[in-house]
């Protein structure tokens, strides 16, 4: 029997049984993708509302997080921003869009022993300040930066 075979016949009774085992309800979604979400958070209208639902109070403006995004972003469905924290300790770097009907984008947990660096995309319906909130020792710091979305994507 060729081993590509019996590995492809291997796989798939591998998923069907995950599959039959989902389908009787002994084996959840929930428990086979644990993911820890904060809802109030993530569902929280205003920024100082979202910064309160992750456990922090008023961040410390700080100048050792180093945060890129355009000055004018053409399409605010993609807007890059990119964060670096040089904050010892960093434990998590979050994303706040502040005039987002839910401000909170992302949040990333940093391993320790890792570099704290962030790339990624948020999505921005109108000209609005985003924030950078790095959680190091407990304490929450921030850098902020102004993006100007342009209606149509005319870059003016």
């Amino acid at each position: 029997m060729n081993l590509n075979r019996r590995q492809l016949l291997k796989s798939g009774g591998n998923a069907s049984l995950l599959a039959v085992l989902m389908g009787a309800g002994l084996l959840k979604p929930g428990f086979a993708f644990a993911a820890d979400w904060n809802k109030s958070a993530f569902s929280a209208t205003d920024l100082a509302g979202a910064i309160k639902g992750m456990g922090g109070s008023e961040p410390i403006p700080s100048t050792e997080i180093s945060f890129t995004a355009p000055d004018i972003a053409e399409n605010g469905a993609v807007v890059p921003v990119s964060i670096t924290s040089k904050i010892p300790n960093t434990q998590s770097i979050s994303v706040f869009v502040e005039k987002n009907p839910n401000p909170l984008t992302a949040v990333f947990e940093i391993a320790e022993g890792t570099e704290p660096t962030i790339t990624t995309r948020v999505k921005m319906g109108q000209t609005s300040n985003v924030y950078a909130l790095v959680k190091a020792d407990g304490k929450f710091h921030s850098a902020v930066k102004e993006v100007k979305v342009t209606p149509g994507g005319c870059g003016g």
